[in-house]
């Protein structure tokens, strides 16, 4: 199935659909990642590449979808998660909320992710190990993934869904919660 996007979406939409769009048009043509280079949510694809050098919305649209589905490699579901903490696994689930967020409900057996931890994970963990990340919803966690996976660590994973989906399709005693 061929997959398309319209150059009329506007940024809102296309970020809904496809959630690691900004990171991959920050990576490929520096789009979107700081105030100098940023769009607005209302902002259609089209005028985003007329006002970047009259990029081709082909291009930037297959940038897109590389990235979505590089993304999509990278994620682990929380049923997986969980039958391999049940069998026993040494897996290293790495928390990447707020430390609010974290004082209020988390996984057992996952780890909060701190300053510290990242410059160890960086200088002293190997990069074929397996990390998974996990946020509230799974954005933060991609990010996480991405960003270590961008850093040479092979298995650099994010759970789908994050605590939340964890939450419905795993543990339902543990509490859901919404931020803002």
């Amino acid at each position: 199935m061929t997959r398309t996007i319209d150059p009329n979406t506007t940024m809102a939409e296309l970020l809904q659909e496809y959630p690691g769009a900004q990171r991959a048009l920050f990576r490929a043509y520096h789009i979107g990642g700081c105030a100098s280079c940023g769009f607005s949510p209302n902002e259609t694809l089209a005028s985003v590449c007329a006002r970047n050098d009259n990029l081709p919305v082909e291009d930037v649209v297959a940038t897109i979808l590389a990235g979505h589905d590089a993304d999509q490699e990278t994620q682990i579901s929380p049923a997986e998660v969980a039958e391999r903490l049940q069998s026993g696994e040494q897996v290293r689930l790495i928390d990447v909320r707020s430390r609010e967020e974290w004082d209020a409900v988390h996984i057992e057996g996952s780890t909060f992710f701190t300053q510290e931890l990242m410059q160890e994970i960086v200088s002293e963990w190997p990069k074929d190990r397996e990390i998974i990340f996990v946020c509230h919803l799974g954005v933060r966690s991609l990010d996480a993934a991405s960003y270590f996976a961008g850093h040479g660590f092979e298995g650099a994973r994010s759970m789908t869904g994050g605590i939340d989906a964890w939450s419905v399709e795993v543990d339902p005693d543990l509490p859901r919660y919404h931020l803002g």
